[in-house]
């Protein structure tokens, strides 16, 4: 959080910085930044996680039993969706799930406190962007090697009256289209502004503690009170956006499948 002048920049946690200089790749500069280290991070959080759970103990223990429940839960959702021919894609849709939730907590973890301050991945669009154009990519490459040109027909629905079909084929491409913008836009703002608010209530904590006795009681307890209630709430939005990305891959996945 910067602070200039008793002024608290809600939006400096978003800011890209670099660590050490990189490569350059034609003629553009490739750093290492704190965007990269986090992703790092949170990959090498989600492997040593999936490590202490595959130990395939006969008698699983509570660490076996959580990444097995993961597992089983996202393997649910993709058969519920997809049905049997959704078994194939659970590698990738429980590695999104995963990415995402553990992208998510890590950005929440209070280590601004020991003066290490995590920043949350999730919260720019070029991530959640290319995580959205990977999953659409997918779908397009499964429903052309899948149906070939009959794909197309997706985008015209059972019963649409012969004159009506140049119209509805136009909107519902135009909403086919949109869904890799709306999927990565989806995580993007849900998880910025959270941050964004907890940041302007760690303000008011901030600056009314400093201002005297009085401000503390009225700003910066009743502050520090609501932004312990909406940590809580964002760690529920952190695991409710990591799952509604991972359900809306696999309906898409469907469509691509079975044409729906």
């Amino acid at each position: 959080m910067a602070a200039e002048n008793g002024k608290i920049d809600p939006m400096h946690q978003f800011e890209v910085q670099k660590i050490f200089d990189g490569f350059n790749l034609g003629g553009q500069e490739i750093a290492f930044t704190n965007s990269a280290a986090w992703m790092l991070v949170t990959l090498a959080a989600l492997w040593l996680f999936m490590l202490g759970g595959m130990k395939r103990q006969l008698v699983p223990g509570r660490w076996q039993m959580a990444v097995e429940g993961f597992t089983g839960f996202i393997e649910s959702m993709l058969l519920t969706n997809i049905g049997p021919a959704g078994r194939k894609y659970l590698p990738y849709v429980f590695s999104l799930f995963m990415f995402i939730l553990f992208a998510n907590l890590i950005g929440m973890m209070p280590l601004g406190i020991v003066g290490l301050h995590p920043f949350t991945v999730t919260s720019h669009l070029t991530i959640t962007g290319v995580l959205a154009v990977m999953s659409f990519s997918i779908v397009l490459i499964v429903g052309f090697a899948k149906h070939g040109f009959h794909f197309f027909s997706l985008f015209i629905p059972h019963g649409t009256p012969k004159l009506m079909i140049p119209l509805i084929f136009v909107i519902e491409l135009a909403s086919f289209l949109v869904r890799p913008f709306s999927l990565g836009l989806r995580l993007f703002v849900a998880m910025t502004a959270g941050h964004i608010l907890l940041k302007v209530l760690g303000g008011f904590v901030i600056n009314g503690t400093n201002a005297g006795a009085g401000y503390a009681l009225l700003v910066g307890v009743p502050s520090f009170i609501l932004m312990v209630g909406i940590s809580v709430l964002e760690l529920l939005v952190a695991a409710i956006q990591a799952y509604v990305f991972a359900l809306l891959t696999s309906l898409y996945l469907n469509d691509a499948e079975n044409l729906h």
